[in-house]
């Protein structure tokens, strides 16, 4: 995040240093535009995710897992990533980043014939990066919770600055998305049966951001751009049930099954991205 900071910095003095005693152009960052963007998309992993369970089925994740001793079923532990094996010896793997890419339109204005340039814009995202959150029981087995943003729209409000000659623009973006959020569940578990609840959800969330761009010959622009989003998604979960299980299986002991999911709440989201736009 810091490298791209610094990149981000760097591109907007590289845009506005060489124009700043210069008129605005007339036009530049004035109408209507097209676009997209393309890069890497990354999980907020900055948290301590585990597993959490609801066995009297009151809604809330507060209760344990426990043998037929009154044992802690996942004592072994919790890992913010995926399962490498049955065992919490065996590791997790880290989220999984990916690329992502989207299109836009949008319209910007300058405001007065000034350097301040405001607008909006809509933009479809498709994106490829994966949350994982796995638990370990004394089995001993895995139990590893996953979603990924699949796909979402975004409606965001920009300003920046355009000095100098106009063809160079700083900006900040904000603004609300809506996005579908699948879930899958992946356990070395084979007697109990799983089965994903409200498995792919359509979520509201926020975006904000900021970028760099400039304007080359004949209306088409290049830029980069990092932009954070987080979506509500709390409702998906899993339901355990007997299966093939016995009766003295920890997650049936109590009431015949137990739900479970992330603790995780929001899904969140770090993107950075290389962007091309063309004005009209």
């Amino acid at each position: 995040m810091k490298n791209f900071t610094t990149l981000l910095a760097g591109s907007a003095a590289l845009f506005a240093a060489p124009v700043f005693a210069q008129d605005n152009a007339a036009g530049t960052y004035d109408g209507f535009y097209i676009g997209g963007a393309f890069g890497g998309e990354f999980v907020d992993g900055a948290r301590d995710d585990r597993l959490v369970f609801d066995g009297d089925f009151d809604g809330n994740f507060n209760n344990n897992v426990r043998t037929v001793t009154g044992a802690d079923a996942f004592s072994n532990g919790f890992c913010d990533g995926s399962a490498n094996g049955r065992e919490f010896a065996d590791g997790c793997r880290d989220d999984e980043s990916g690329f992502g890419y989207s299109v836009r339109l949008g319209y910007d204005t300058r405001v007065n014939d000034s350097a301040l340039v405001a607008g909006f814009l809509v933009e479809g995202e498709m994106s490829k990066a994966v949350d994982y959150t796995s638990g370990f029981s004394t089995t001993p087995a895995s139990y590893t919770f996953a979603r990924e943003l699949d796909k979402s729209i975004a409606v965001r409000g920009r300003i920046g600055s355009s000095p100098g000659d106009g063809r160079g623009l700083i900006y900040a973006t904000g603004g609300f998305a809506y996005g579908q959020i699948d879930h899958e569940f992946i356990t070395t578990n084979g007697v109990n049966s799983f089965d994903v609840v409200d498995g792919d959800d359509w979520q509201f969330g926020a975006q904000f951001g900021g970028g760099a761009e400039v304007m080359v010959a004949g209306g088409l622009t290049f830029g980069v751009e990092y932009l954070y989003s987080s979506y509500d998604d709390d409702d998906a979960y899993v339901a355990v049930g007997q299966g093939t299980a016995g009766d003295t299986n920890p997650f049936i002991l109590t009431n015949g099954g137990t739900n479970l999911k992330s603790n995780a709440g929001n899904f969140d989201k770090h993107s950075i991205r290389a962007t091309v736009g063309y004005r009209f």
